[in-house]
């Protein structure tokens, strides 16, 4: 099975003296997905070249899958957190790094708020292998972010009205949208762990995100999960 201590800086930090308070998965807990849209994770999606070593390495798609698979299962609640843009956000007139990328790559480009005409199979849809999912009773869709983090969404909201009180971070990418999805939960008062190898972030010679994220979310968050610990967790854990 594999295990977050298989990851090297999981371990570091334990040899280094870094708590680990652990995550129980309760009825007051609910996963938080980012972004499981196709500009991430389809071939041809505009920041595959730079995410695919990463999503390869961790298995992404099919652990997002299990995530999904095993929420339905459970009735566990999954809160989908997307990223779009609109064509009045092209006006914005300064940006960051990333947001200059996303932007001249028309990255999760729709064609306005009330608009869905050329929606569907998108770099802004869903990803095909997430679609038998989406319908379920237990899927709340999020407005969506617009930069990292969920500060100008309807997430903690949503969350609060379902009395949720604890959340599994998953989705794309790590260092981003999870990582900054994360900091704004745990801000807001809720007990935080995330799902790592559901996740994947940009990897570039001399660059992996994915591996600085893991270092700040095992010192920010209860706890590291892997997939597969998540799944056992999860089974065993009382949900009434």
């Amino acid at each position: 099975m594999m295990k977050s201590s298989d990851w090297k800086v999981i371990s570091a930090a334990k040899e280094a003296g870094i708590p680990d308070p652990g995550f129980e998965i309760d009825k007051n807990t609910a996963i938080v997905i980012t972004d499981p849209q196709n500009d991430f994770l389809r071939e041809d999606g505009v920041a595959w070249p730079i995410v695919k070593e990463s999503v390869k390495e961790n298995n992404t798609i099919e652990n997002m899958s299990t995530v999904f698979r095993l929420a339905r299962e459970k009735g566990m609640k999954i809160f989908i957190s997307p990223h779009y843009f609109f064509p009045t956000d092209k006006e914005w007139k300064f940006g960051g790094a990333l947001e200059k990328f996303m932007h001249s790559k028309e990255m999760y480009k729709r064609k306005g708020r009330l608009d869905m005409e050329g929606f569907e199979g998108s770099g802004a849809d869903f990803l095909e292998e997430f679609k038998q999912y989406l319908e379920g009773e237990n899927i709340i869709l999020c407005n969506p972010h617009k930069l990292y983090s969920p500060k100008n969404t309807d997430l903690s909201l949503q969350l609060r009205k379902y009395r949720i009180e604890k959340v599994l971070m998953a989705g794309m990418s790590t260092n981003l949208c999870v990582e900054s999805h994360t900091r704004n939960l745990l801000e807001e008062g809720f007990e935080v762990a995330v799902i790592a190898d559901a996740s994947g972030s940009a990897k570039l010679p001399g660059l992996d995100t994915f591996q600085g994220a893991l270092m700040n979310l095992r010192m920010i968050t209860s706890h590291v999960f892997t997939t597969e610990e998540f799944e056992e967790a999860l089974n065993s854990a009382s949900l009434k």
